[in-house]
């Protein structure tokens, strides 16, 4: 394992009940950059027929998965444990949020788990006795009720802000038109307007001229926009078609 692997926490699933749920949680860790999931008792056995199609292409996650008898050894070799639950269940800990607890996990030595529960009841009292923290979320409290993979893609969501995760509408974004780009669509425009008396009377017209700069540098466009832009402009300056 990479060191780079070794900083990402590890994702356990106590008693997981449904083979859908297990996939849509893989999917979701895969989606933030986390690979590594553990298992233990799952209630249908592993593998998981149902895991496959709902992990959407998270194939990997699932390959890997691992599985064990007690919570303990799934965690043997981490030396931070968080606990979800939205229930201290008379146990005292610090609390956390994802946000906080991902923070910590970025910065600390040794490797990290996040526990999840079952769907139906979530973590008992002896697995969250075997964290050294709560990780919670503020919820609403006439309807506390997370779904396992909304629980995990909270968790992993926090974890990817310390990772170098590409954003994809960054990959969309051009870069901003030149300013020779900028005041050759200014004096395009402006070179139609004029013969128009727009800049009339003519003390106003250098204030006018100010007002539409304004208003044609304000977006900031990039080179494609201002390219289409005058485009547009030729188009409205060539004599109709008979």
């Amino acid at each position: 394992m990479s060191e780079a692997d070794s900083r990402k926490p590890v994702i356990v699933l106590v008693r997981p009940q449904l083979g859908e749920n297990i996939g849509k949680a893989a999917r979701a860790m895969l989606n933030f950059g986390l690979t590594e999931l553990r298992m233990v008792e799952p209630r249908d056995g592993w593998p998981n027929p149902d895991a496959g199609p709902a992990a959407a292409g998270a194939d990997i996650v699932l390959e890997r998965a691992k599985v064990y008898a007690t919570t303990a050894e799934a965690v043997a070799d981490c030396a931070h444990v968080y606990a979800t639950t939205v229930r201290k269940r008379g146990v005292t800990k610090p609390v956390y949020t994802p946000e906080e607890a991902s923070r910590e996990m970025a910065s600390a030595e040794g490797r990290s788990a996040i526990l999840f529960g079952p769907e139906r009841s979530g973590l008992e009292t002896d697995d969250v006795a075997l964290a050294r923290a709560i990780l919670t979320v503020p919820i609403n409290p006439e309807f506390g009720s997370l779904n396992l993979a909304q629980a995990v893609i909270l968790c992993a969501y926090e974890w990817s802000k310390h990772e170098a995760l590409v954003q994809p509408t960054q990959e969309e974004l051009l870069p901003p038109a030149s300013q020779e780009d900028l005041e050759g669509l200014i004096a395009h425009l402006e070179g139609m307007l004029e013969p128009k008396g727009y800049f009339l009377p003519e003390p106003r017209a250098e204030a006018t001229r100010r007002t539409l700069r304004g208003v044609l540098t304000k977006p900031a466009w990039n080179h494609l926009e201002v390219r289409t832009l005058r485009g547009v402009l030729s188009s409205l300056q060539r004599a109709p078609k008979a």
